[in-house]
């Protein structure tokens, strides 16, 4: 049975309802739990750096990965030594958390997992119409927001903004975020509004992304803030040669500074890394934040000084 708490989701519960006294009118907040049922493999930790100098430290991600262990899910946390990234993860429309976890602990080496600190959220709202993974995987499916046939006009934009915020508070603090397809619509664009003060205000700084078959938004009142200034954090873009979002995708990765790019022949998916080309470019990308995470304050820090701004009305 679920379990519901006034303190709303954890990475360890299941799916629990806002609390009341908040007057909040979005839907319960889902969080993948952590239960005994579900399980993910990780790595061994990587004992701390040495002043000593070594011969190529850089790490190398192979496709079968070393000897795994199991973690519990909810977070693909766990072990001691140094702190792992941890990312909200934004799953595609019409799908769940649950989905997207399978899409990336399945196809993904353990070594790329284990060295993430993943948590899975389900959307905010049911969704309004067929699941184009109907009969793959199964339901319940959510959305994030809805749009209109030329995805330029957008209902319960603001309602996902606040419950994503809400999901960072209550789960976080969190790094980054990884998004596919509507997720990660959302992943890039989150940045630019938090940057203008028009998202996230209550959280840190966002400082990784991981995007998955991407696209930008197309409505000018959001297009025009979340991408006036080119995106400078860190970002890993997934291309699929095959996917109809391609073009889209390019697009937003023009907005970025220096980003990391993984080139792949399928289509709208979340891909398999199986090549050395990109098990290479994703260990740079974790090599990356690994170097800057050991250089920056404790997130604990972090969240305590977000938490000193003013809460504003987000309205785009």
């Amino acid at each position: 049975a679920a379990r519901r708490s006034a303190a709303g989701p954890t990475a360890a519960c299941l799916p629990v309802q806002a609390p009341a006294s908040t007057g909040s009118t979005l839907p319960p907040n889902r969080i993948k739990p952590s239960g005994t049922a579900r399980t993910a493999t990780s790595a061994p930790p990587r004992a701390p750096a040495s002043n000593k100098k070594k011969k190529n430290t850089s790490r190398r991600v192979h496709a079968d990965g070393p000897d795994a262990r199991q973690t519990r899910m909810g977070s693909l946390a766990g072990g001691v030594g140094a702190r792992r990234p941890r990312f909200l993860c934004l799953h595609g429309f019409r799908t769940s958390g649950e989905i997207m976890r399978k899409q990336v602990v399945g196809k993904w080496p353990a070594e790329v997992t284990a060295s993430l600190d993943l948590v899975f959220a389900d959307a905010p709202f049911p969704a309004e119409g067929k699941s184009d993974v109907d009969g793959i995987f199964d339901p319940p499916y959510y959305e994030w927001f809805q749009f209109d046939k030329g995805f330029t006009e957008y209902r319960n934009f603001d309602k996902c903004l606040a419950y994503i915020e809400e999901l960072m508070i209550k789960e976080g603090p969190f790094d980054g975020l990884m998004g596919f397809s509507q997720g990660s619509i959302l992943s890039g664009a989150l940045p630019g509004l938090q940057e203008q003060g028009l998202a996230l205000t209550r959280v840190p700084k966002i400082k990784y992304l991981i995007i998955i078959g991407g696209a930008k938004f197309r409505s000018p009142a959001i297009a025009d803030k979340a991408y006036a200034n080119m995106i400078k954090i860190p970002s890993l873009h997934f291309l699929g040669d095959n996917d109809f979002l391609k073009p889209h995708g390019e697009q937003l990765i023009e907005s970025f500074v220096d980003p990391f790019i993984i080139r792949h022949p399928k289509g709208h998916t979340v891909p398999r890394l199986v090549d050395e080309t990109s098990l290479e470019v994703m260990s740079r990308f974790l090599d990356k934040m690994e170097k800057e995470i050991s250089e920056l304050p404790s997130v604990k820090a972090e969240a305590e000084a977000a938490a000193d701004v003013d809460e504003k009305e987000v309205c785009i």
